[in-house]
């Protein structure tokens, strides 16, 4: 379960993302109580609290029986890596399993809705830099939130932490995002022993260190599954994992099934591991896949906070030149299965950011 900093409650969801289908993932934490029922993917977002307990609700897709649609969001750019927004429906073909389709629809997308998760490391490693995320994302929230918009903002350490729901109040996410406090099992920023500190007493095993894919796994699951529209989660991170349940390849089952592009905006004090940790530092290589699976990517700034400010104008500028492709599958089986995608585009050196594939799961009869 999301540990809440102010109570003990679940996720509230509410707005949008990427298209395609929920999921599930059983965590040694509970999954959260609240979930909302995903309308048509024309529909403005809806938000609905069911009545029954979390594990008699039906998962909520967006890979309908009745439609059958698949629809991708994906950036283009060209040689010399600009965005490319000229693209229509005649100049792009997909892949599914190999196998071409038939595009059906066909759009740029600037101004869709968009839901927004921000995670944010808080974590030991991250002590010296978490001011830069904190003036650096206060800046990009004022810049990006449009009406239509929400965001929501959470923590992660020694545990999972929810600091502010779904809202579109840019100043309520940076009031939230500007309280935040580096933790360890021994209280803010030092370490020490469980439970002495600020820090929280391990149930069960060794204390934890910074439960990255546990977050990503379980906002997946519980804020983003039933959404629908553009999602994206943004990672203000190091990319070290440090003790979480959930592994890789789950977290990135997780954002697929929930139609996420994951970002991760690479953020690391390198001094630090040249003190901790016998094998130096290793997160880019581990949050490429995460991101590339996704259809997001990696934004390394070290930690600078100028770079860290152009990597945010970066992802706003791709979040807004969009492109929606849908097309109904040759192979109609809502199975469960992972089918494989591949985009490509004519032009002189195009390259295509998209998610790799997605999950055909259906709507429950």
């Amino acid at each position: 379960m999301l540990r809440l900093s102010r109570s003990l409650t679940a996720f509230a969801p509410t707005a949008l993302l990427l298209v395609l289908a929920p999921f599930a993932v059983s965590f040694a934490a509970a999954p959260l109580a609240c979930a909302q029922t995903a309308p048509s993917p024309d529909a403005p977002p809806v938000s609905t609290v069911p009545d029954a307990p979390e594990e008699e609700q039906p998962a909520a897709t967006t890979l309908r029986v009745n439609v059958n649609l698949v629809s991708l969001y994906f950036t283009v750019r060209d040689k010399h890596n600009g965005l490319v927004s000229t693209l229509t429906k005649k100049d792009c073909g997909i892949l599914e399993d190999k196998q071409p389709q038939t595009i059906k629809n066909f759009s740029s997308e600037a101004d869709l809705p968009l839901t927004l998760g921000i995670l944010l490391d808080t974590s030991g490693s991250q002590q010296n830099v978490l001011y830069l995320e904190q003036q650096a994302g206060g800046n990009f929230l004022r810049d990006i939130l449009r009406p239509k918009d929400e965001a929501f903002l959470v923590t992660f350490d020694v545990g999972v932490n929810l600091e502010q729901d779904f809202t579109n109040n840019a100043n309520e996410l940076i009031r939230a995002m500007d309280k935040a406090q580096i933790n360890t099992a021994g209280g803010n920023g030092s370490m020490g022993v469980p439970g002495i500190g600020q820090g929280p007493i391990p149930t069960q095993g060794a204390p934890k260190g910074t439960l990255l894919y546990d977050a990503v796994a379980q906002v997946s699951n519980d804020k983003l599954r039933t959404e629908t529209g553009r999602k994206a989660l943004i990672l203000l991170t190091d990319g070290e994992d440090e003790g979480s349940v959930t592994k890789p390849n789950q977290a990135i089952e997780a954002a697929q099934k929930a139609n996420a592009i994951i970002y991760v905006i690479l953020i690391a004090d390198r001094p630090f591991y040249a003190y901790h940790g016998p094998f130096g530092y290793t997160g880019d290589m581990q949050m490429r896949k995460l991101t590339e699976e996704t259809g997001g990517r990696v934004i390394n700034v070290g930690n600078n906070g100028k770079k860290m400010e152009d990597a945010f104008a970066q992802i706003e500028q791709e979040l807004r030149t969009q492109y929606l492709a849908s097309y109904t599958p040759t192979n109609n089986k809502l199975d469960g299965g992972y089918r494989k995608l591949d985009i490509s585009c004519q032009g002189d050196g195009l390259k295509i950011q998209a998610r790799k594939g997605y999950y055909a799961i259906g709507e429950p009869q």
